[in-house]
């Protein structure tokens, strides 16, 4: 069974980094899309990052970019979003996710089909 395990979450203060790690098991993730979402209290979730397992290429969303890198270690089967620079409003719930039988990201939630628990990211002084 397909399973993602999110790790690394914690609280920082403002301009601090931390690095979330997604460890996947029972599919290869080779052959697969994995994005990053986040969600905040009483806000919607929210595409953050997505890596391409055709050609690594990666997607971020505006608010994180040149702040945020995504990478993965086929070996390892972890997915990880390193988050630099962390600000208040990063403040959330984050999660990772597999894109539904593809190698391609989508921006859209309702396309991925295997989530973790989430970790919870806090940003405060």
């Amino acid at each position: 069974q397909a399973q993602l395990v999110e790790s690394g979450g914690g609280l920082v203060q403002p301009g601090g980094s931390l690095r979330l790690s997604c460890a996947a098991s029972g599919f290869t993730l080779d052959y697969y899309a994995v994005g990053w979402f986040r969600q905040a209290p009483g806000k919607e979730r929210e595409g953050v990052s997505c890596v391409s397992s055709s050609d690594d290429s990666t997607y971020f969303t505006d608010s994180v970019k040149g702040r945020f890198t995504i990478s993965r270690d086929i070996a390892k089967q972890t997915v990880y979003l390193q988050m630099n620079n962390l600000q208040p409003g990063d403040t959330a719930l984050y999660f990772c996710a597999r894109m539904r039988g593809s190698r391609w990201c989508s921006e859209y939630a309702r396309e991925y089909d295997t989530w973790g628990q989430g970790t919870q990211v806090t940003v405060s002084s």
